[in-house]
């Protein structure tokens, strides 16, 4: 039998349908380590993948296409990696998620471009260096507001699953041993059935250079497992929703009003409970795409060009009565833990989608045999769209991937569309690994126990499914050439969307040419305050049409 030379052994790609008869090329490879979660794994295996065999293999060897891990990657294994591998981790980005580092950066945002831009973020104070600041920020609210209290939190930087968490309205019971952000406590949530709830919002960062977001329709939604109450700040069940501390209280298996049994919901479940009462969820999603945006924003220009990398990141979003999305944190390597039937249902998906959003804009470079480039990808032409200009296309309604986010149709705990409205363009294909798990993911979600359709009184009749706006989207394959080593292809577009995943950054021609060579903060800046300026009045129009 002849023997293939070194360089012809394997040829690098990630998806496991791209594979023919005859062909002879072996299946992709992912690697973990001891902090991978199963899912992951599970996911992978089921797809055709391998598993890294460490001991067959030198552990050097880069003879595997998916490295996924919780911890971050030294920066050397970043400057030492080949064009092929992806590393599900960025360089540097873990300064997002510590949540000190966080309100550094967001103050200094905040200073730098204006405060009504970073007003999602609660007054902060990190301690014990703004110990005196906050003291003086407190007695100056206790003078103006005499007897009615101000309420705090009190959160360890490094820790999380709500450990170490302490609220409070009187400074004497402010104990703090170490590095602790104190916020202030946002005292009027959105209540659900009388109980605090936050969303749990997947954020996919594929570059950073150029700057490329994707938001996951299919979020989580976490609950309190006690009824609000200001006047037991002791109780943790009623005033944090962290999944990991409410399933261990008392409340966790019994059926509450509206809620139901467990802590979680679907983020779709959430919405169409909104839309029962006939809010505006369409503008709440478009703010807390905005929150995003302006968050990732903080770090982009500190991270170091790494083409080859993926960052999944885990939004905590807090929303308060009048509809305004408060950020409490950003996880680094969301949980992906399968607790309940609800986290079977998102989590699953969420890997399997992942994966899906990779491989449309992973390494693509033949030389390196990184499979073939699929036929009739969809993606954004933001110059090449026909001479009628952008504002065209984004007039009405304004900033098409804002409201791809929001295209969904609510009426039951999963959303339903049309055959017309499954994708964003007739040119638009899904990949056969996705076709694949169609059946098993429903199987997967319909094990949920049923749940009772939460109704809300309202004074203004429900109002029509939202169907979302198609762009103009110029359909190519996929350029064959695009190496994805060190030196990204800043003029290759992104692609519109990858399973449930939608493209929010950039988000039209001007934001696209301000991340492709550098990254032009003040130009995206002055096209997200266009945004926001016309939220109000889109707001208005809104209104009058459900009149």
């Amino acid at each position: 039998m002849a023997v293939l030379p070194a360089e012809e052994k394997r040829k690098p790609y990630l998806m496991v349908e791209e594979e023919h008869p005859g062909d002879g090329v072996e299946p992709p490879v992912f690697r973990v380590d001891e902090t991978t979660p199963e899912v992951v794994q599970s996911v992978l295996l089921e797809h055709g993948w391998n598993e890294f065999d460490k001991g067959t293999r030198d552990a050097e060897d880069e003879d595997w296409n998916l490295y996924w891990r919780a911890s971050p990657f030294p920066m050397v294994e970043h400057a030492n990696l080949k064009p092929w591998p992806q590393l599900n981790h960025h360089p540097r980005t873990a300064k997002l998620t510590r949540k000190d580092d966080l309100a550094k950066l967001l103050k200094y945002m905040k200073g730098v471009y204006g405060a009504s831009l970073y007003e999602f973020i609660p007054l902060t104070f990190i301690m014990p260096n703004d110990y005196h600041k906050f003291v003086a920020e407190y007695s100056k609210e206790r003078q103006m507001f005499g007897t009615k209290p101000g309420y705090w939190i009190c959160k360890p930087a490094e820790l999380s699953c709500g450990r170490g968490i302490l609220i409070f309205n009187d400074i004497k019971d402010l104990v703090f041993h170490d590095t602790y952000v104190v916020q202030k406590y946002i005292c009027n949530p959105l209540l659900v059935g009388k109980y605090k709830c936050n969303l749990r919002i997947y954020v996919c960062v594929t570059g950073f250079k150029p700057l490329t977001i994707y938001i996951y329709q299919k979020g989580l939604v976490r609950f309190a497992t006690e009824k609000f109450d200001l006047s037991n700040l002791q109780n943790n069940y009623a005033h944090l929703t962290n999944s990991s501390l409410n399933k261990l209280g008392a409340s966790y298996k019994k059926f509450e009003d509206v809620i139901g049994r467990g802590c979680k919901w679907t983020l779709s479940r959430f919405f169409s409970y909104l839309c029962s009462s006939d809010v505006d969820d369409l503008l709440l999603w478009q703010k807390i795409n905005c929150v995003v945006i302006l968050t990732v924003l903080t770090i982009a220009p500190s991270v170091p060009c790494a083409a080859n990398c993926f960052e999944l990141f885990g939004f905590d979003v807090l929303t308060d009565d009048n509809l305004k999305p408060w950020l409490l944190e950003v996880n680094f390597s969301p949980d992906l833990s399968l607790h309940c039937s609800t986290d079977v249902s998102v989590k699953r998906k969420l890997i399997h989608d992942v994966i899906e959003l990779v491989h449309l804009t992973g390494p693509r470079n033949q030389g390196k045999g990184c499979g073939r480039a699929p036929q009739g990808d969809a993606s954004i032409s933001f110059a090449n769209i026909d001479r009628g200009g952008l504002s065209n296309v984004y007039s009405s309604p304004p900033y098409w991937s804002f409201l791809q986010v929001t295209g969904r149709v609510f009426t039951k705990d999963e959303p339903t569309m049309e055959k017309g409205e499954r994708t964003c363009s007739k040119n638009t294909q899904t990949s056969p690994l996705r076709e694949q798990t169609n059946k098993q993911d429903v199987l997967l979600a319909t094990r949920e126990p049923p749940k009772t359709e939460p109704k809300l009184t309202s004074k203004h009749t429900p109002r029509k499914p939202f169907v979302p706006y198609r762009p103009r989207i110029q359909a190519h394959g996929c350029k064959t050439g695009f190496s994805l080593g060190l030196q990204p292809d800043s003029s290759q577009e992104p692609k519109p969307q990858a399973g449930n995943f939608l493209l929010i950054f950039p988000f039209n021609e001007a934001t696209f040419g301000a991340s492709r060579n550098g990254l032009n903060i003040k130009r995206i800046i002055r096209e997200l305050q266009k945004l926001m300026n016309k939220q109000p009045s889109q707001m208005a129009k809104n209104e009058t049409k459900r009149r």
